[in-house]
């Protein structure tokens, strides 16, 4: 993609490991076989765009390890939250987790996180993307979203709102050190058992939630694959039918698959349950060779852990640290 005069705002100089356009997921198209993408870590991603006084919807990028270079063609504000990836602004470092104000031609570069995965760039007004199917999040197996249904690449352009002098969207913000989720190697995973439960005896369902598990060579977008104790269920396959986000899959070598963001839309593994929202964008921020337990909740406990989290989210205040 080439330099646009119409089109203004960050000039790709390094697109690192993999970068992509999302914003919260494209919903609606699964009957076109089409998954829902978006940030594999929600909670990082809605803090960026509330630190820059965007909806929770707004487009920004999400970087997977790091390596990322832009420069700014505009005066923007900016907010990265996420996996602790060192932040330079022309050199310089800078802190995450807070939004401040770059001028055009500004470089912005992220190092290599040494724990987690993933981070979120976003942008006062969003990244302005043309949708597909209704959202811009990237899923690269589908060659949909994003910016040609791909990773960001060198001089792909990013365009993006100028703020004025007198922009309420100046005032720094920040998220308090005590509100920043902590990245860790090891992570519980809270599961609601799922009418497929019938499929595994008392004791592979004990021996599933009384085992650890690590993450094997084999994670991205689409799911995790672990390793540890095989659990056995008493039927090869099911019919193909619709998998949710966080279905936990387990196929014929007993080794289980968590699903997430780009996962398929339907499988024929038979499913113990379904981790919830908040334990897999946790998940998403592990790698190879991380832990995680599976504990078992119920229906009532998930949705009550869900509106817990929600309600933290909308009444923590941000810090205006100018």
């Amino acid at each position: 993609m080439t330099v646009s005069k119409d089109a203004l705002g960050f000039i790709v100089t390094n697109g690192g490991v993999l970068s992509l356009i999302q914003d919260a997921g494209r919903y609606g198209a699964f009957n076109l076989g089409l998954t829902n993408g978006g940030p594999t870590d929600s909670l990082a991603f809605y803090w960026a765009n509330k630190l820059c006084g965007n909806t929770i919807n707004s487009t920004a990028i999400e970087i997977s390890l790091g390596g990322l270079e832009l420069i700014a063609q505009v005066d923007c504000v900016i907010a990265i939250t996420g996996a602790p990836m060192p932040l330079t602004i022309n050199g310089q470092p800078k802190s995450c987790w807070r939004s401040f104000l770059v001028k055009a031609g500004d470089t912005i570069s992220l190092g290599f996180t040494p724990i987690g995965v993933r981070c979120y760039l976003a942008v006062a007004g969003g990244f302005t993307i043309k949708p597909n199917f209704g959202s811009t999040a990237t899923v690269c197996r589908e060659s949909v979203g994003g910016i040609n249904g791909d990773k960001l690449v060198k001089n792909d352009v990013l365009p993006c709102q100028t703020v004025s002098k007198t922009d309420d969207r100046l005032k720094p913000l920040m998220l308090a050190e005590n509100d920043q989720p902590q990245y860790t190697n090891e992570v519980p995973l809270h599961t609601v058992l799922g009418y497929q439960q019938a499929h595994f005896s008392s004791i592979e369902k004990r021996l599933f939630f009384s085992s650890e598990y690590q993450i094997s060579q084999h994670w991205d977008r689409m799911g995790y694959r672990l390793q540890g104790r095989a659990i056995r269920a008493d039927v090869d396959g099911i019919l193909s039918e619709g998998i949710c986000y966080g279905a936990v899959q387990i196929p014929a070598d007993g080794q289980p698959i968590v699903l997430l963001n780009d996962r398929q839309t339907i499988g024929g593994y038979p499913k113990i349950g379904a981790v919830i929202s908040q334990d897999c964008a946790k998940l998403s921020q592990l790698r190879q060779g991380d832990k995680v337990r599976f504990e078992p909740i119920s229906m009532s406990q998930a949705d009550n852990m869900f509106h817990l989290n929600l309600r933290r989210f909308s009444q923590t205040k941000l810090i205006n640290y100018s």
